[in-house]
């Protein structure tokens, strides 16, 4: 296995040209599959793992998280960046403390939200951008990559010029990459990737661009959040409800060669 400072440093030089696809596991059968099928990292979903027990997104303690990322790095030879939410500390102290854990349970990067759920807002922007610097300092000194994301399209905010101009703050504050959940139009996206100037993250959503736009775009990382876990909780009730109002099942696709390479190791 790779030491904590390759990856750390493979996951940095993924972002320096080109476009790599970070997909989502949610627990330690995803990150072993999506291993196996092939990708240059991985990342975990905040939504995706509070599924698997039993919650809703963003009540998942700090603890909690920092246990699922060493399971989920322990599973696999790449490097893996945590959707860490808003580092679970109330000053520069606690934020720092939850990047300093994370890089101890094997993490190449980490995020960092505005939104806060206490207040159900948008953080004001000297907040946000305080709560990013302490995030970069920490990060610095254990060779993790911090994003920083602004989460006003996930929050109904479509203020573009406002994204723009809290990533650039990001950016200034430390952060290597940044990234704004939500954005699906191809020129607001390109607008971005050319006015921030760093490595920009997008989510690929249903009936947004491909990767192939994307990379024209510019965007040098696309992930999938909580896309897998859906799925597969969408599989478990779509197939309950036909058992339950049927009584009938239908076999899955599934390629047993995969899984049985994924989980022989």
């Amino acid at each position: 296995m790779p030491s904590a400072t390759d990856l750390r440093n493979q996951f940095r030089s993924l972002h320096q040209q080109g476009t790599f696809v970070m997909p989502n596991p949610h627990d330690v059968g995803t990150t072993k599959l999506l291993t196996t099928v092939g990708f240059d990292a991985l990342a975990t979903t905040s939504a995706g793992f509070a599924s698997t027990l039993g919650r809703l997104d963003m009540t998942v303690a700090r603890d909690e998280l920092v246990e699922h990322v060493g399971r989920l790095t322990a599973a696999t030879h790449l490097p893996f960046n945590v959707d860490s939410e808003r580092l679970y500390g109330d000053d520069a102290a606690g934020i720092a403390e939850c990047v300093a854990l994370l890089a101890g349970a094997g993490a190449a990067g980490c995020s960092i939200e505005d939104w806060n759920p206490a207040t159900d807002q948008i953080d004001p922007l000297e907040v946000s951008v305080a709560r990013v610097g302490a995030a970069a300092e920490e990060a610095r000194r254990h060779g993790i990559v911090l994003t920083g994301r602004c989460e006003n399209h996930l929050h109904g905010v479509d203020d573009l010029d406002d994204t723009i101009a809290r990533l650039c703050a990001y950016r200034d504050a430390g952060a290597e990459v940044v990234y704004a959940p939500g954005l699906v139009d191809v020129v607001a996206i390109g607008r971005v990737v050319n006015e921030v100037g760093v490595p920009v993250n997008v989510l690929l959503l249903p009936g947004g661009p491909n990767v192939a736009a994307l990379a024209a775009a510019g965007v040098r990382r696309v992930s999938l959040g909580s896309f897998f876990a859906n799925v597969a909780n969408a599989a478990v009730i779509n197939a309950a409800t036909q058992l339950r109002d049927a009584g009938t099942i239908d076999a899955p696709p599934l390629d047993r060669s995969i899984l049985r390479q994924a989980f022989a190791t």
